[in-house]
């Protein structure tokens, strides 16, 4: 590679859009506790996205009212279970693991619907959970 003369100026670097999508920044976005993977805070159905789309995995960010990241814990938050609302609208409920406050999230339109139905066939899957469920409902 040849060198550069000391009166030979550098050319600018150009701006480079990978960080931002639309003329804003992706400060918002953040990394998923579980896996790991880039998440951005847009996702259709919800206005205040909270969980991974991939593994559902969250943080304990909100304290009562979604969306206002009030929280100080916190915390990683596990996806337990599935609940459906009257309108039939699903929610995942999180437990957080620092804490063990529960919180109801709105599902979004990109998550991972293999991991939904994981978690929806889980109390199946053991029968343990579903024998307690069992118990519970006499």
């Amino acid at each position: 590679m040849p060198r550069r003369k000391p009166s030979q100026q550098r050319r600018p670097q150009r701006h480079k859009d990978v960080l931002h999508g639309n003329g804003r920044h992706r400060s918002n976005d953040f990394r998923c506790v579980g896996c790991r993977l880039d998440v951005s805070p847009d996702a259709p159905g919800t206005a205040h996205r909270n969980h991974c789309p991939n593994c559902l995995a969250s943080l304990h960010v909100d304290h009562r009212v979604p969306g206002d990241r009030a929280s100080d814990c916190r915390g990683r938050m596990e996806a337990l279970s599935l609940t459906v609302r009257p309108d039939g609208e699903w929610m995942i409920i999180h437990q957080c693991l620092s804490c063990g406050e529960l919180s109801a999230n709105r599902i979004a339109g990109d998550d991972n619907a293999l991991a939904l139905v994981r978690l929806a066939l889980r109390p199946l899957q053991d029968r343990r959970v579903a024998h307690r469920a069992l118990l519970t409902a006499l």
